[in-house]
């Protein structure tokens, strides 16, 4: 803004005393200072505000302007409150210098000054980078991204000193400004993650307002064009139904606080998301190669395809995926599955677009760390291939891959809050396999994973092939009716004493299992005398007319445990 602007408001209370010809100095920002020596907290372009608690005598106003004058400051306002009147050899000084100097009324505070050049000034850099934002938008639209959300986010940190970041929806951090400092903590990018997802389900409009510990975020959702096209997704902008795109949107995340941006800050950061938005379209049109050798795979897989066929095409994979690798890899296979209470809403889209965004190798660098990963779909479920080079299977004994608990782990929080009461999402995980004639079994094995996963409560659930070789395997398969009077005759008595005596004895009856049948164990877990854990185990046994010394019936135990 430029000077004079500021004596065409009455309600600052400035009165010029003298600079009347450089009043077309524009002004980049403010600061109130009463330091003799304000030069270090200065950058140039700024109005200073003085109470003048700094002027001892006459002979401290020359030294004190020319300091200002040396750091670049464009106007210096003086408050009358102090000494009823600015001193003449202030006046003097700045005339010397040719420094505007105005008078601020005693009636008036600092801050509104402040507040008032902030929203100025403030407004008309967003204008100007709003311009920015737009010529970048034609670049993107038009040719190659020229860096992608990088770039969009280093013009809001350099321009309008903004911190922001794209995050996936599981909280992944997609792209980061430069100069935003350090990368926001993972645990803050699952919270700021779920609090989108939480806030898009409720039907609240963006941007969210969001408070973690005292540090405020402003949560810009981003919508994009479409689900996998090949996937027969629809428009996410034109979807009937939220839950068609919720796990799918990427979100800007702003360390500010949005509620009283004014009208053109907010279109401008709309704007930005919209940017990024073609960046995420161009990357999803990226994926259609790994889309359609996941989707010819899997079919081959399941038309029950010569092994010869399947590892043909396999080869033909590797190298999109595993470039200058020069080896057949190992695979493992992830499924997926998003269910919708009403069965009205296809999951298989959502669930495909979801294992790209989380079954990220760490090790992978490049704009697009998930361009290792093809992932196939067929109605609620979605089927991953990932690739593993063989080398990283056996290099120290260890399992390389996919882990189902960190899996689950990384997950779990923010999408829980993005399926609310009405969805669900269960992932199985194979072991790895290292030949074509291993893949069918690998996808039945995840298969049978993820059916483990969806016997257990909550809204998020992974299971991986480890537990395959356990009773849990079982479990998943046992009709529901046999399943509620297998435990009912068993805990129902214990539950309903429970009820009565606030006795504890299903937690006891838990940790004696979980403790192997050991007293001296058990009761140190539960911070008790082994007199009264031997009081409780009895009870138990009165109760069911069970034994907890022979094996026999601490499994049927367990097993209702497992399965209740």
């Amino acid at each position: 803004m430029r000077l004079r602007a500021l004596l065409d408001t009455d309600a600052l209370g400035l009165r010029l005393l003298g600079g009347e010809d450089e009043l077309d100095r524009t002004l980049r920002g403010v600061m109130t200072t009463d330091l003799r020596d304000p030069s270090r907290y200065l950058a140039g372009g700024e109005l200073v505000l003085t109470g003048l608690a700094w002027r001892r005598d006459a002979a401290d106003s020359e030294p004190f302007v020319r300091l200002l004058v040396q750091a670049g400051v464009v106007a210096l306002a003086a408050g009358e409150a102090e000494l009823g009147a600015v001193p003449e050899d202030l006046v003097v000084a700045c005339a010397r210098h040719r420094l505007p100097l105005f008078a601020v009324h005693e009636s008036v505070a600092f801050a509104t000054i402040t507040e008032h050049v902030v929203r100025q000034v403030s407004g008309e850099r967003a204008g100007d980078l709003a311009a920015v934002v737009d010529r970048h938008r034609r670049m993107m639209t038009s040719g190659p991204a020229g860096g992608g959300p990088d770039v969009v986010l280093d013009l809001l940190g350099s321009d309008l000193d903004l911190r922001a970041w794209v995050l996936s929806p599981t909280g992944r951090l997609i792209a980061g400004s430069k100069v935003a400092g350090p990368a926001l903590p993972a645990d803050v990018c699952a919270a700021l993650a779920a609090e989108h997802l939480a806030a898009t389900r409720t039907g609240r409009r963006g941007p969210y307002r969001v408070l973690l510990g005292t540090v405020t975020y402003s949560l810009f959702p981003i919508r994009w064009g479409h689900l996998p096209a090949a996937a027969g997704g629809r428009s996410a902008q034109g979807a009937r139904d939220v839950r068609e795109s919720v796990l799918s949107d990427w979100l800007l995340a702003v360390e500010a606080d949005a509620g009283d941006w004014p009208a053109e800050r907010l279109d401008l950061l709309q704007g930005v998301t919209q940017l990024i938005a073609v960046e995420r379209d161009r990357r999803d049109a990226a994926r259609t190669v790994r889309r359609r050798l996941a989707q010819e795979v899997l079919e081959l897989v399941q038309t029950g395809a010569a092994p010869a066929e399947i590892a043909a095409r396999l080869r033909v994979a590797a190298p999109v995926l595993l470039p200058g690798l020069g080896a057949a890899p190992h695979w493992q296979v992830v499924v997926a599955r998003v269910e919708w209470a009403g069965g009205e809403v296809e999951g298989g889209p959502v669930a495909q677009c979801l294992l790209e965004e989380i079954l990220v190798d760490p090790l992978a660098v490049g704009p697009e760390p998930s361009d290792r990963i093809a992932v196939a779909h067929t109605g609620d479920e979605a089927v991953a291939l990932v690739p593993l080079p063989a080398v990283t299977a056996e290099h120290d004994g260890s399992e390389a891959g996919v882990h189902a608990d960190v899996l689950l782990a990384a997950v779990r929080d923010p999408l829980t809050a993005g399926l609310d009461d009405d969805g669900r999402l269960t992932l199985g995980v194979s072991a790895a396999v290292h030949s074509a004639e291993g893949l069918r079994g690998a996808l039945e094995e995840a298969r049978h994973a993820r059916r483990v996963a969806a016997a257990r409560p909550g809204r998020v659930c992974a299971a991986g092939h480890q537990e395959l070789a356990s009773h849990v395997l079982l479990l998943p398969f046992v009709p529901d009716d046999v399943r509620r009077a297998f435990t009912a005759r068993l805990l129902d008595p214990l539950r309903d004493y429970d009820r009565r005596h606030r006795a504890e004895l299903i937690p006891t009856l838990e940790a004696f299992l979980d403790c192997d049948g050991s007293w001296t164990r058990c009761a140190t877990r539960l911070h008790l005398h082994v007199n009264t854990l031997r009081y409780r185990v009895g009870r138990i046994e009165q109760l069911t007319g069970r034994d907890l010394s022979r094996l026999e019936d601490k499994l049927d135990f367990f097993l209702a445990l497992r399965m209740s």
